[in-house]
C-alpha cells in the first residue's frame, strides 16, 4: 500500500508543515535545559495543544514533540531507557488528532541528530548511529506516525545512517539538513552535497530540503542550490521566522507572519512542495502563510536579490557553492516587516 504521504502528494502541490516546536513549548512554559519529550507523558494536554495548534492553522503535515527522543540525547536527563515509550507516546496523541481532523492529516515522527560527532572526528560509529536512531523509529511506527522526519542534521554520516534506519523500520521518510552562514552544514556540505548523497541513498527519503540555520532567506538561497538541475525532486523548505535577537534575556525571531507569508510563495517559486516554518514559527504565522499558498499563482523561479529585498539580506556572500553573484548581506538595504 502506498504511504500517506506519498498518497497525499500525488493530489497536491504543495503542502504545508508546522512551524517551531521550541518556541511553541516554551510559550508554553517549558524550561529550558529540559527535555521535551518528557512532556508527551507528563504534560500531554500542552502537546495536544501543541499538535492542534499546527492543525487548526491549517498544516497538512506536524512533527511530533520527539527532536531529542534518541539514547544519546535522553541520556542526559537520565531518560535513555524511555525512548520507545517517549516516542510511542509522542506519535500516539498526533495520530489522535490527525485521525479527528476532517481532512487528511500526516503525522510525521520528528528524529534530531544525536548529539555527538561521527567518526573519525569523533566517536559515534555508524552502526551505534543506526541503532539509536532504529529504535527511536520503530516507538514512532509503534504510535503511528505516518513519515519518520529526520531533521536539523549536519554530518552526511548522520543522515545516512538515519535513512538506515528508516529502512530497518520498513518506514518512509524525509530529510533535512541545517546550512549555516555560507550555506553549508555545520560538518561542511552544501545543497549540492545534500543532493549528490541523497542520490546515492538505496532508501531514499520522499523529501529533502533544508531547515533551521540562519533566516529565511539563506534558507530559500540553499532551496535554489537544491533545484539548480531543475530534477522534479520533492523539495522541503522549513525556514527560521527571521533572525533570532536577544530582547529582555529571551531569544526572540524578528520575522512577522506577513514575513513568513511572503517566504512562503518565494519557498513555492523557488521549487519547494513541503513548506513550513522552523524556529519562531507559530499558529498566527502558519494561518498568513496557508492563505498564501491558497491564494498564490506560481511565478517565476526568484532571484537572490529578490528574496534579499523581499525578506533581508544573507547573513554572508557565499552560498556554499562558489556563486556569489548577487547575493547582497545584511546590513545593506532592506525590507523589514518587524
Amino acid at each position: 500500500m502506498t504511504d500517506a504521504l506519498s498518497r497525499v502528494l500525488e493530489t497536491r502541490d504543495w503542502l504545508l508543515a508546522d512551524g517551531a516546536t521550541g518556541t511553541n513549548l516554551f510559550n508554553m512554559g517549558l524550561t529550558a535545559g529540559d527535555a521535551p519529550e518528557f512532556w508527551n507523558v507528563d504534560a500531554a494536554d500542552k502537546i495536544r495543544a501543541l499538535y492542534k495548534g499546527a492543525i487548526d492553522a491549517g498544516s497538512d503535515l506536524f512533527l511530533t514533540n520527539t527532536f531529542g527522543g534518541n539514547a544519546s540525547r535522553l541520556k542526559l536527563h537520565n531518560g535513555e531507557d524511555r525512548v520507545r515509550e517517549l516516542n510511542r507516546v509522542g506519535a500516539e496523541i498526533g495520530r489522535e488528532l490527525a485521525d479527528a481532523a476532517g481532512r487528511p492529516v500526516i503525522v510525521a515522527g520528528s528524529m534530531g541528530p544525536t548529539g555527538e560527532i561521527m567518526e573519525p572526528l569523533g566517536t559515534l560509529t555508524f552502526d551505534t548511529a543506526v541503532e539509536m536512531f532504529h529504535e527511536q523509529a520503530e516507538g514512532l511506527k509503534e504510535g503511528g506516525a505516518d513519515v519518520l522526519w529526520v531533521e536539523t542534521i549536519s554530518a552526511p554520516e548522520e543522515f545516512q545512517a538515519a535513512g538506515k534506519a528508516a529502512q530497518l523500520a520498513d518506514m518512509p521518510w524525509c530529510g533535512t539538513m541545517s546550512f549555516d552562514t555560507a550555506g553549508r552544514t555545520m560538518m561542511g556540505l552544501t545543497s549540492e552535497g545534500l543532493t549528490a548523497l541523497v542520490d546515492k541513498l538505496d532508501h531514499k527519503p520522499l523529501a529533502y530540503g533544508a531547515n533551521c540555520g540562519v533566516g529565511a532567506s539563506d534558507l530559500l538561497r540553499t532551496v535554489l542550490g537544491f533545484s539548480t538541475d531543475g530534477t522534479a525532486r520533492t523539495l522541503i523548505a522549513k525556514g527560521n521566522a527571521g533572525i533570532p535577537k536577544y530582547v529582555e534575556g529571551h531569544i526572540h525571531y524578528d520575522g512577522t507572519p506577513e514575513l513568513m507569508a511572503d517566504y512562503a510563495r518565494l519557498a513555492r517559486d523557488a521549487g519547494a512542495t513541503i513548506i513550513g516554518g522552523c524556529c519562531g514559527t507559530t499558529p498566527a504565522h502558519l494561518r498568513l502563510m496557508r492563505a498564501a499558498l491558497e491564494d498564490h499563482v506560481p511565478g517565476a523561479r526568484p532571484t537572490l536579490d529578490e528574496i534579499a529585498a523581499r525578506l533581508g539580506g544573507f547573513s554572508s556572500n557565499e552560498d556554499g557553492t562558489g556563486d556569489t553573484k548577487a547575493a547582497p548581506c545584511r546590513g545593506g538595504r532592506r525590507r523589514r516587516r518587524g
